[in-house]
């Protein structure tokens, strides 16, 4: 037999001899356990230590955050989470960004901003002249209904008196109720949520095709044409005898801030926009003397 093969046996029969491991009082000599072993169990248990630990701590990296703190394994996850919050913090901005730009021509515009008069909003709109709102350039299309309103057939427009200016006139013309001025409805549909000034809601929702195009109610200057996070792209309109009318959630703006426009004129694109927006729709408001008031009662939609 060669000796490789007797080293290898010999390897084989240390690994089957027996040992007792005994357990003795240090004083007295008393024999406390007695254990009997071999090099061989010793192996198996040392190697079923290690394998049983090297499972738990495997299983424990996996279902708990741990995993985390392993160099290289969470880099992938890390930069998705990364691009996302990039990507939402970059929208916020620009989200932002519009609110600002909203607020600055309101307050541009506006000269006391908003007040309120015993829990209702009201609008200072005066800051705007009516000369630079009647002096407008008249339109084949829309004359026919200028002289029925200039020759009182709709409405009462002063004359200019002896000695006095334009000024002066238009100023009396400010003083016409809302009922005697002519409203154009912005676009025929049916409303689907009406003025509830108790809750907030300061206007109607009417309801149209998609594209359907939305009309200007009577001549005036834009002073509002952008996007706000809420009502999305949004259009306001200044207009004689302290109106301002307001369209929101429009798909596309028509008109800039500072153009004139005139009665019936397109203006915007109906639309789904801004958060409080649920499905195509016009959220139209009118406001007059710096408050709100019901559309329905002033113009038909049908």
């Amino acid at each position: 037999m060669s000796t490789e093969h007797q080293e290898e046996e010999k390897w084989s029969d240390k690994l089957k001899h027996t040992y007792r491991l005994v357990v003795m009082r240090d004083e007295s000599f008393e024999e406390v356990g007695s254990y009997r072993l071999t090099r061989l169990n010793i192996y198996l248990l040392v190697s079923t230590l290690v394998v049983a630990t090297a499972f738990f701590v495997i299983l424990f990296i996996i279902i708990t955050p741990a995993k985390q703190l392993i160099p290289g394994y969470g880099d992938v996850n890390l930069r998705d989470d990364a691009e996302v919050l990039a990507k939402r913090i970059q929208d916020l901005e620009e989200q932002n960004k519009a609110n600002e730009t909203y607020i600055e021509s309101v307050q541009r515009l506006f000269a006391s901003n908003f007040e309120t008069e015993d829990g209702v909003p009201t609008i200072d709109s005066s800051q705007v002249t009516p000369d630079s709102l009647l002096n407008l350039e008249r339109i084949e299309e829309d004359e026919e209904l200028r002289i029925a309103v200039e020759s009182n057939e709709l409405i009462k427009v002063p004359t200019l008196l002896d000695g006095e200016d334009e000024s002066n006139k238009y100023n009396r013309a400010r003083s016409i109720p809302l009922e005697q001025l002519y409203l154009i409805a912005p676009l025929r549909g049916e409303i689907s949520y009406g003025f509830r000034q108790d809750k907030g809601h300061y206007g109607v929702d009417i309801l149209a095709p998609r594209n359907t195009p939305i009309k200007s109610i009577m001549d005036g200057v834009v002073i509002q044409s952008d996007w706000t996070m809420e009502t999305g792209k949004t259009i306001a309109i200044q207009h004689q005898n302290n109106v301002v009318s307001f369209y929101k959630h429009n798909s596309a703006l028509l008109k800039k801030t500072g153009e004139t426009v005139k009665a019936g004129e397109a203006i915007a694109i109906i639309g789904n926009t801004g958060t409080l927006s649920s499905g195509p729709h016009l959220h139209f408001e009118l406001w007059n003397n710096g408050k709100p008031v019901d559309p329905a009662d002033y113009i038909s939609f049908n």
